[in-house]
């Protein structure tokens, strides 16, 4: 923007606070509506594909985000706060229905979900009505339960604690945090995943990377000496 100003140069007028918020933000409007009938037509013409992207925001509302995937893309429709739906399968069925119809009956091929129990009963009920639709479970979601179940075993779920409490007193220490970045040429312990369970997975993966460096950290003069 400021280089845009820039090039301008002197004599620029600003616009009011009415033509901010009035006809330019209409123009804007439009302009995107006309980006995205690209990929109505899409839909149309190829079929689509309806996604739900549930999540908690801060004051614990349970917010479901409703994507539309196709060959052109995929695009953003609507944000709806379920906290009191979510739970109910007869409510997010509603839900699902009024957004398969709002974007066409004959458009949506497939429904992506979680696999909580409220949402494969309300599959049960789409699909009832709609018999053409396949329902498919949300493979990030899979990965994530099958790691949670990983992590219950006896033997890993002592090995993770372990790791826990390792990267906790490293991380928790700036001193002891700089000097492990030191032997590890840089390199953290800690890598955060899009998956809650998969983080735990991948830092076990870094540390036993990491491994000899570590091993080198705690046999070190620096360490020996340190407080």
């Amino acid at each position: 923007m400021v280089e845009a100003i820039g090039q301008y140069g002197p004599g620029l007028k600003i616009p009011s606070y009415h033509e901010l918020r009035v006809p330019f933000l209409k123009k804007e409007v439009d302009y995107t509506k006309t980006l995205l009938q690209h990929h109505k037509e899409t839909w149309e013409r190829w079929g689509c594909s309806l996604i739900l992207d549930g999540w908690t925001d801060r004051e614990d509302r349970a917010l479901i985000n409703f994507l539309v995937h196709s060959r052109a893309g995929t695009m953003f429709v609507e944000n709806i706060d379920a906290s009191s739906d979510v739970k109910r399968a007869e409510k997010l069925f509603t839900l699902l229905d009024k957004m398969v119809q709002k974007i066409g009956e004959k458009n949506v091929l497939q429904v992506v979900t979680n696999n909580a129990p409220n949402y494969v009963l309300a599959r049960k009920f789409l699909m009832v009505k709609y018999p053409h639709l396949m329902w498919t479970p949300c493979a990030t979601n899979c990965l994530n339960l099958i790691l949670e179940d990983i992590g219950k075993l006896p033997v890993v779920k002592r090995t993770l604690e372990k790791a826990i409490a390792l990267t906790g007193y490293i991380y928790n220490h700036p001193g002891l945090l700089n000097l492990m970045r030191k032997f590890t040429s840089q390199k953290e312990l800690l890598r955060p995943a899009k998956t809650r369970f998969a983080t735990s997975f991948l830092t076990l993966q870094c540390i036993y990377e990491q491994k000899k460096n570590l091993w080198d950290l705690f046999n070190s003069k620096e360490w020996s000496d340190s407080k």
